[in-house]
């Protein structure tokens, strides 16, 4: 039998690499709507000015990096809840 904590890190890994996916769409959205760009910056191109490959750096890890904060505590408060419940 699969323990519940097995189950509990395939659901926090399968529930990240789907917010990270989604969360790379959204800002790449985004950043289209704002600077106007077709796509965002090739940060190693040498021709990018370094202003603007910093902001879509900056731009995509504070959008990736927060989602993962939220859906990691959010994965994490379920498996809390239930594990209070199953022991009561």
């Amino acid at each position: 039998m699969i323990s519940d904590k097995l189950l509990w890190k395939v659901y926090a890994a399968a529930a990240g690499a789907l917010t990270t996916f989604v969360a790379q769409k959204v800002v790449t959205g985004v950043w289209t709507i704002v600077t106007g760009d077709e796509t965002p910056p090739e940060s190693s191109d040498p021709d990018v000015p370094a202003f603007k490959a910093f902001s879509w750096a900056l731009a995509s890890g504070i959008g990736i990096a927060g989602s993962q904060l939220l859906i990691n505590r959010a994965v994490r408060s379920h498996q809390l809840r239930a594990h209070t419940q199953s022991t009561q």
